[in-house]
């Protein structure tokens, strides 16, 4: 999806990340959601205008990205989203003092693997912060040595697999892309390995 006017590209994965959010459009209402490495901010914007009370962020250091998540507010007349400069890994005042969150979306925020430590971080510190919430993310598998198990399992985190064909986003027209090899995408939700009381 490009957009000519504002030079955003919606990358595949924020589609099918969209389309799993928008499946699950019923419980959405006054739900708290939290989209980190946003950008242009499809699945976020999907979620609140599915009525969720919903925050974007992308990295501080990006502010080019914190643009873009202003714009795709404006331009889908939701100019109440906040929108948070968030980095990855890094414990913030604007972290600590996020008020109590739901669900957690990510679309291809695992893309450079020097970056997965630090986004577990984030992922755990809100995790605990929150322990029934859960962490939905869309991923494209880019080599055949991809692999965050370890890294779920140093943070107490568990994944859930969650098959593209259970929310109708194994079309070939939305998650599949002309990309060379023709990379596949994947869901998944994380979530703390142990909540108190389970």
């Amino acid at each position: 999806v490009l957009d000519s006017q504002y030079g955003m590209y919606v990358w595949p994965c924020a589609v099918v990340l969209a389309q799993y959010v928008w499946a699950h459009r019923q419980s959405l209402p006054g739900k708290r959601v939290l989209e980190i490495g946003a950008g242009v901010s499809l699945p976020g914007v999907v979620a609140a205008r599915c009525g969720a009370q919903v925050i974007l962020s992308d990295s501080e250091e990006l502010p080019q990205c914190l643009q873009s998540c202003r714009s795709s507010c404006v331009m889908n007349r939701l100019p109440h989203v906040p929108v948070l400069g968030l980095t990855w890994g890094r414990v913030s005042p604007e972290l600590l003092s996020l008020a109590p969150i739901d669900i957690i979306l990510g679309s291809d925020v695992f893309f450079d693997p020097k970056d997965f430590e630090d986004i577990l971080t984030t992922i755990y510190f809100l995790l605990e912060k929150n322990p029934q919430a859960q962490f939905w993310t869309t991923y494209q598998v880019r080599s055949a040595d991809w692999s965050i198990e370890a890294l779920l399992y140093k943070w107490n985190l568990k994944s859930i697999p969650i098959p593209l064909h259970s929310f109708g986003a194994d079309k070939e027209h939305l998650a599949s892309s002309s990309m060379p090899g023709r990379h596949t995408i994947e869901m998944m939700i994380i979530s703390l390995a142990q909540s108190e009381g389970t």
